[in-house]
């Protein structure tokens, strides 16, 4: 299929649950964390599983920590990456079509590992961005430009 970057700050049911899926579905994954070896923590896990995304080393990435917040605001200091904190597959489906996401970031306390095969199923939807969030889309690029810190 292609190559995912995934990362996560411990290692889970969860993490083991999204490893084997991907595996399943012919993914190549580029990793970081625990779950594959690494010493990396939530805000690196971040960092990296973006940078692999908007520099080209990964079509889309996962990332996970104990809530999936810290590293979705990790990868979000990445310019370019958009990534959205997911808890199930409808927030999944939306955060593709709505807000065309590229990082998929995932609690590991609240996300069941049942439900990895239907946030994937969202997540890797073909179904294209909708076309009328295109200039909500194009703002972001704009804000990460143009915003005065």
């Amino acid at each position: 299929m292609g190559t995912i970057s995934f990362g996560a700050d411990d290692r889970t049911e969860l993490t083991d649950a999204l490893l084997a899926e991907l595996e399943r579905r012919g993914f190549e994954v580029r990793g970081y964390g625990p779950p594959l070896g690494g010493r990396e923590q939530w805000a690196e896990v971040g960092e990296r599983v973006a940078l692999d995304v908007v520099e080209g080393r990964a079509e889309t990435g996962i990332a996970c920590c104990y809530t999936g917040t810290g590293v979705s605001i990790a990868a979000n200091k990445v310019r370019r990456a958009r990534a959205a904190l997911c808890i199930d597959a409808a927030t999944t489906r939306g955060a593709r079509l709505w807000n065309d996401a590229n990082v998929l970031c995932l609690s590991l306390q609240n996300t069941r590992p049942e439900d990895v095969p239907a946030i994937l199923d969202a997540w890797f939807s073909d179904e294209p961005v909708d076309e009328s969030e295109r200039a909500n889309i194009a703002r972001l690029g704009d804000i990460e430009l143009f915003a005065q810190f």
